[in-house]
């Protein structure tokens, strides 16, 4: 029992070792050697203040031991893959484009090979697209394509799935033609209505579906603020634009915004071009977007329009909410998203998102795997479900 007492203290000694990185005063008296030394070697070089004697703790010069050319970084990108998870590695790997200003690397293709690509390295790429060399784009756009293809794996399916069920249910009518009647579906809801002495069903209530059920049922506006702090929500919404547009029932228009509007409709076959076509940064104007979304509306009760934006509005406040009162008056299905990301709600105009609530548009922060119950929901015209630690009071 002691014995094994003693080994996990010597765990968390060497844990605390590698938490506290090794000066004179980190009281742990603990060596490394092997992995454990290397492991260290790469946190040091990051979080660490090398030569200068810095500790980790002290905030200190933190690019000592790393350096700024692309070799010894994509070596240190290597090494943090062969010891950490990769959900650490996407950490360490945001922690130094952000600390040390390494996001001019990442234009050199050694760099984007090295490195673990995620939502926030696709964010970061999209923000240097146009000062991106030639020689760089195609591994750029591999890495992107990378990335889309996961998420795509991840939520498509269930994302078409969701929304077919929901445009069905909500194309039902209560008088169809005979032609049009859901057999199975209108002997569940009448079988309080079975006489057993005749051996049938009296179908009181008939279940249907239009006519038309190949065509087009709904219109959907994405209208994407392509602000920089909505980097991970642009990636996010030009991959389900890309699902929704592969939907027949569903008419997908996609539209991006900063203080210019720009329609990516016609590149919604392929995500990755959607992305490439968009400008992370600058500032914004909500109201001009909704105004050419707006004006792009044909069948305003079949329409769903989802704004995606944190709120901060650059343009004319009353008339951006005017024109969402006017659409959703007009039978629109407009929802307010202040992210779609993992990450919950970034910072938002909190006036901008009281007065849309107050238009009964509430505004909230919705993960990727939620939006296709969101969609649903706004496509049956149901009651959003908006999770509670993120909808607005």
């Amino acid at each position: 029992m002691g014995s094994v007492t003693g080994d996990a203290a010597d765990e968390r000694l060497r844990r605390w070792r590698l938490v506290l990185g090794g000066d004179s005063a980190d009281g742990t008296g603990r060596a490394l050697t092997g992995q454990d030394a290397a492991m260290d070697g790469a946190l040091t070089a990051l979080y660490g203040g090398g030569d200068s004697g810095t500790s980790r703790r002290s905030g200190g010069n933190r690019s000592a031991g790393l350096g700024a050319s692309a070799p010894s970084v994509a070596r240190w990108l290597g090494d943090i893959r062969t010891y950490f998870p990769t959900s650490v590695v996407q950490v360490m790997q945001r922690d130094a484009i952000q600390r040390l200003g390494l996001s001019a690397l990442l234009l050199e293709p050694e760099m984007l090979e090295a490195v673990e690509a995620d939502v926030h390295l696709v964010g970061t790429l999209l923000s240097l697209n146009k000062a991106m060399p030639e020689t760089t784009k195609e591994t750029a756009r591999a890495v992107v394509r990378k990335v889309v293809a996961d998420i795509e794996k991840r939520l498509a399916t269930r994302t078409r799935a969701t929304l077919t069920g929901a445009l069905d249910r909500s194309a039902r009518v209560s008088r169809p033609r005979h032609r049009d009647i859901d057999w199975d579906r209108t002997i569940r809801a009448n079988l309080k209505n079975y006489l057993p002495e005749y051996g049938t069903v009296v179908p009181e209530r008939l279940i249907g579906y239009g006519r038309a059920s190949q065509s087009v049922k709904k219109e959907v506006v994405l209208c994407i603020d392509q602000s920089g702090s909505m980097a991970a929500s642009v990636v996010y919404a030009s991959v389900f634009g890309a699902v929704l547009a592969s939907m027949r029932s569903l008419s997908t228009r996609l539209v991006v915004f900063d203080t210019a509007v720009v329609d990516l409709t016609d590149q919604l076959d392929d995500p990755v071009d959607v992305l490439f076509g968009t400008q992370l940064g600058g500032g914004t104007d909500i109201n001009r977007a909704l105004a050419y979304c707006q004006s792009r509306i044909t069948r305003p009760a079949d329409t769903v329009v989802v704004l995606i934006s944190d709120l901060y509005e650059g343009g004319i406040r009353d008339e951006m909410l005017k024109r969402v009162a006017a659409m959703k008056a007009s039978g629109v299905q407009f929802v307010a998203l202040l992210a779609l990301s993992d990450e919950g709600a970034p910072a938002y105009d909190r006036d901008h998102a009281a007065a849309l609530a107050a238009l009964g548009a509430p505004a909230f922060a919705c993960t990727p795997d939620l939006f296709p119950e969101v969609m649903a929901a706004a496509i049956e015209k149901r009651p959003l479900p908006i999770p509670d630690t993120t909808a607005n009071p």
